[in-house]
């Protein structure tokens, strides 16, 4: 280790709140989001799913109010088998409007600032090594672990010099905010694409002044068609080998094997899943591949997340992937109406989790205009949908060269002047 280094137990520099123990009457669809467990996705906490509190802010509930820069780490989760739920996962708050935090979750904060950058110490912890040996040594059974304050604060955290840790976190903050912009603008595009759509295809804007017929959907232009989903794609549906043998799955080789948790972390287009397939388990268990562009749909537990292979890849049981049989319905066609689909209206709100099967999907149905216009339509989303896939790219590299770059400098196997040097030949 570097001399200018010294070693510091997290304890030493910080500490960590619990999370409010919310009761489930509590918990409704609207209010100020609570954040659980399952709502921090490495390295940030996610929105999607929340469930809100609408009470009153009493000086108690407010103890337990995060804003945005906060970090949090979950305290409960699954055990290193499952790496992707294990207890352990860190995210730091970068949503402007301030949230609650539940149980379990914990709030990391600085209280040695003349030692320690806040900045510094979110990279240093948010790190696949530091999740991996908290799981590791939590207790209780595979997939209700735990970890307490006392085993996170025993963390050992180096740290070199307060300036050098700030330009250390400046040059890492730098690459999550052009990742975090790169979202920002992808969120934006796809509004615009999927406005697009629901004006030509939902509201029908620009053919009000023709002619309409009756249809089971409704009334549509005359000359459009409605087909079941299984008349325009052929579906299959993904496979899970048994878990008796590990040898099957892997974390970082083989074939990308997606889960509903997977979808739900992607933006339109899918490339990064938590688990892998061998290529001995899909052809002993005969598991269906995913073509590189198929629309994939999850159709168990949470139905309705949607998105577009990026390679061949493979699913779970839970998702469907739809391969068209005509080249000239756009794969961002089909995409766009999964993605504004009402699934309510395939079964009960209470029971569509359970409601929904391979037949409901196939049987599913969807307004095909004409081929002209289908063309026209793809010309207009075909260069929003591209510029998603390339800032969705850009980011992939930007986390890998995080990733990459951190635990170098942080050990200080890369030194921040030799760093700037070489950028500087580049550049």
């Amino acid at each position: 280790m570097p001399n200018n280094r010294k070693t510091y137990k997290l304890g030493d520099i910080a500490d960590i709140q619990n999370g409010y123990a919310f009761k489930a009457a509590e918990l409704v669809d609207k209010g100020i989001p609570v954040i659980k467990i399952k709502n921090i996705i490495s390295p940030n906490v996610s929105i999607e799913d929340v469930s809100y509190y609408n009470g009153k802010l009493t000086d108690n509930i407010k103890r337990y109010i995060i804003e945005k820069g906060d970090f949090l780490i979950s305290m409960t989760g699954s055990t290193v088998n499952v790496m992707s739920s294990a207890v352990g996962k860190m995210g730091r708050y970068r949503l402007d409007d301030r949230s609650l935090i539940n149980q379990r979750v914990g709030k990391i904060y600085l209280t040695k600032p003349d030692i320690a950058s806040f900045e510094y110490v979110c990279q240093y912890l948010n790190r696949y090594e530091i999740h991996y040996n908290l799981a590791l040594n939590a207790t209780g059974s595979a997939n209700q672990a735990n970890i307490s304050p006392a085993q996170i604060k025993d963390i050992e955290i180096s740290l070199p010099s307060l300036e050098e840790q700030k330009s250390i976190a400046a040059i890492l903050s730098a690459i999550d905010d052009k990742i975090e912009n790169n979202l920002a603008i992808n969120k934006t595009l796809e509004e615009m694409a999927m406005a697009l759509y629901n004006h030509w295809f939902v509201d029908f804007g620009p053919f009000q002044d023709g002619e309409f017929v009756e249809s089971e959907l409704g009334r549509i232009p005359m000359g459009w068609e409605v087909k079941r989903l299984d008349e325009i794609c052929n579906i299959t549906i993904g496979r899970t080998p048994p878990r008796k043998e590990p040898k099957w799955f892997s974390q970082n080789e083989g074939v990308k094997w997606i889960s509903i948790k997977d979808i739900g972390n992607s933006g339109i287009y899918i490339s990064k899943t938590s688990e892998y397939l061998s290529e001995e388990a899909i052809k002993k268990f005969n598991v269906p591949v995913i073509n590189p562009n198929t629309v994939i749909l999850s159709f168990k537990l949470t139905v309705g997340r949607v998105a577009i292979s990026s390679e061949r890849m493979l699913s779970n049981e839970a998702i469907a992937h739809l391969n068209r049989k005509d080249s000239e319905i756009p794969v961002e066609y089909i995409y766009s109406y999964l993605k504004l689909f009402d699934y309510n209206s395939l079964g009960s709100t209470s029971s569509i989790a359970t409601a929904v099967n391979t037949q409901t999907i196939k049987a599913m149905k969807i307004i095909i205009p004409d081929k002209k216009l289908l063309n026209s339509y793809f010309e207009k989303v075909n260069t929003i949908f591209e510029q998603i896939k390339i800032n969705q790219n850009e980011n992939q590299t930007l986390t890998q060269l995080r990733d990459t770059l951190l635990p170098k400098l942080i050990s200080g196997e890369v030194r921040l002047k030799a760093f700037r040097e070489e950028n500087e030949k580049r550049a």
